[in-house]
């Protein structure tokens, strides 16, 4: 009997693929996730930023003070500048992999991209890529496909000022039904404008430029709720502004090399413990550090020549050797601004004093609370935990928590879930809604208290568990309710969370078309109505609620193709109004509004 030929192993079977074939087909290992872009942190935006990142560097490194970058009917093109890529070498810094400047310190000091490989990643993941290089009055222009080179010309040119042009199309064949959302590329474009004080960002013709970086930042963010003018340092290679607001817990926007670092690392723990030092040495005290960073929203950037990230994605710093100076200089940043300051050094010593009397008074009824949970501490009820957390080396940045309601829902996802990074928590019926309320309400509530519990969180987000915290409700009044309810309970005392993107929703199915041959899953009319017109004498379910599907059919829900919202804010000053409106009284305007949306 012949052998299956995929038992076969030998000289046949070994591939040699160039880079650009490499990329390809492992899109994942250059840039992380794929997506449709409805993620911000799809592949398609990191396509765009590669680009950008590379005009970012000229700008720091002196060299052009405009970059326009323009996107339409899924074409991106950024302009910029700078020196322009060598004319002789463009063809190479965008097809041929670790080939570019960024490895001379005396070209790029401070740069974010990926080291040789950002370009070319664009490059061999667009279905067209061109590239125009322009030097003093020359040019050299070079057309891709795939990666592949298929047209170069050069030449003079007039009135081209210096620069680059990079045109790319991602390619449908990988990122499959995307679209750029315009909100998230803002965001992105509005961080590099911070970043870089006096540099003229503009998109689709829009203008984004900051004059005073992360102060601007800061108060975009936080707005009128900053109970203190905001404070503002900047140096050489380290910039920071900090505030404090009425809201719970700390919020901070942390950078390294024009980064967003969402999971912070060593330069965000120095430079909160140098706000510490800084407070202390300047009111002569000892206060503690819950205290003095309760409420607190802050932005700290660095220039680094050598950073060294713990992920691939470049969300977490990992340098050591670079808290000491941190530490001091923000120490001292921190002094110099409350010497100068001394009304907004008033106001903060008063919100010190506050936190110290609320955390006293919340010690209480924790202490009683955690008396009530003793026979319940080692088991948090309706927890199905899994074997790995954030944090640890092994599977740790895949580890979920699906929040469900219910037996019944939960029941399906235990069934199916990988008991390895999957872990879930049952809530029985609704959550108190919890807006308005102090902090004490979680100890005095046994489910807020014990979901705070199976996070890890009651002490900030540092402790917490999973990667990713999943509200896994139905899709019906009820199920939205209780979505409701979960998220004020984040967005009220755990905001930090969301900030981070660690918050998230889970779509399933709402219908199941099939016959006998084939079986579609569809998650919105659009999606069933085209799979009955596909297939023959179709069978329709609409599932009322998650418990209704079989654990049998839940697993792909859940598995590789699971399919999530990420709950992002675009800003935390607008939290309180938001949840004023949704989850407070019942106002008239609310009143009007559930009218009008009713159906």
């Amino acid at each position: 009997m012949a052998k299956n030929d995929g038992s076969i192993y030998d000289e046949s079977k070994i591939k040699t693929l160039s880079s650009l074939e490499h990329i390809r087909l492992r899109t994942g290992m250059y840039i992380g996730r794929l997506g449709d872009g409805g993620n911000p942190d799809d592949g398609i935006y990191v396509l765009l930023k590669e680009v950008i990142d590379n005009s970012i560097d000229e700008y720091i490194m002196g060299f052009g003070k405009k970059i326009d970058i323009d996107i339409k009917d899924n074409r991106a093109r950024v302009r910029d500048y700078g020196r322009g890529i060598p004319l002789g070498k463009v063809i190479e810094c965008v097809s041929v992999i670790n080939t570019g400047a960024k490895y001379n310190d005396d070209v790029f000091q401070f740069s974010v991209g990926l080291n040789g490989v950002g370009t070319k990643a664009v490059n061999a993941l667009s279905s067209k890529f061109r590239v125009v290089a322009f030097r003093n009055g020359k040019y050299f222009e070079a057309n891709f496909v795939r990666g592949k080179l298929k047209s170069k010309k050069q030449g003079k040119t007039a009135n081209q000022p210096d620069g680059t042009l990079i045109e790319f199309y991602p390619d449908e064949e990988i990122f499959d039904e995307f679209a750029f959302n315009f909100e998230y590329v803002e965001q992105r474009i509005w961080n590099y404008a911070y970043l870089n004080s006096g540099l003229r960002l503009y998109f689709n013709k829009q203008k984004f430029e900051s004059k005073n970086g992360l102060l601007d930042l800061l108060d975009n963010e936080v707005g009128k709720n900053a109970l203190y003018d905001i404070g503002h340092y900047r140096s050489k290679h380290l910039e920071f502004s900090l505030t404090h607001t009425s809201n719970y817990g700390e919020t901070y926007f942390s950078f390294v090399n024009g980064q967003f670092t969402s999971d912070g690392g060593t330069h965000l723990s120095a430079f909160r413990e140098g706000i510490l030092k800084g407070i202390n040495e300047y009111f002569k005290k000892n206060y503690s550090g819950v205290d003095v960073r309760e409420g607190i929203a802050g932005a700290i950037a660095i220039k680094l020549k050598n950073p060294v990230f713990e992920s691939q994605t470049k969300n977490k710093l990992g340098n050591a050797e670079i808290r000491g100076w941190i530490v001091g200089e923000v120490k001292s940043g921190v002094v110099d601004f409350l010497h100068k300051n001394r009304d907004a050094a008033k106001r903060l010593e008063s919100k010190i004093v506050q936190n110290e009397k609320l955390r006293k008074e919340l010690n209480v009824v924790k202490k009683e609370a955690k008396e009530a949970a003793k026979k319940i501490e080692i088991k948090i009820p309706n927890l199905k935990d899994s074997k790995y957390h954030r944090g640890d080396s092994k599977n740790g940045e895949n580890t979920q928590i699906f929040l469900t309601e219910g037996q019944s829902a939960a029941g399906s996802i235990v069934s199916s879930r990988d008991p390895k990074t999957q872990a879930i928590y049952s809530l029985r019926g609704k959550p108190q809604n919890v807006f308005g309320k102090n902090k004490a309400a979680i100890y005095k509530n046994e489910e807020l208290y014990n979901v705070m519990m199976a996070l890890g969180i009651e002490d900030g987000i540092d402790n917490l568990r999973y990667n990713k915290v999943i509200i896994a409700t139905d899709a019906d009044v009820d199920g939205f309710h209780i979505r409701n309810l979960l998220l004020t309970f984040f967005l009220n005392y755990f905001e930090d969370l969301v900030v981070a993107g660690h918050i998230h929703i889970l779509e399933t199915p709402l219908f199941r078309v099939r016959n006998k041959n084939e079986t579609r899953y569809c998650y919105n009319e659009r999606e069933r109505k085209a799979a009955a017109d596909e297939i023959r004498n179709p069978e329709i379910t609409r599932f009322k609620g998650l418990g209704e599907i079989s654990p049998k059919e839940f697993g792909q829900f859940i598995g590789e193709d699971i399919r999530l919202i990420e709950v992002n804010i675009k800003s935390i000053k607008t939290i309180q109004n938001t949840l004023d409106f949704y989850m407070g009284k019942n106002t008239p305007d609310r009143r009007e509004f559930i009218m009008e949306n009713l159906v």
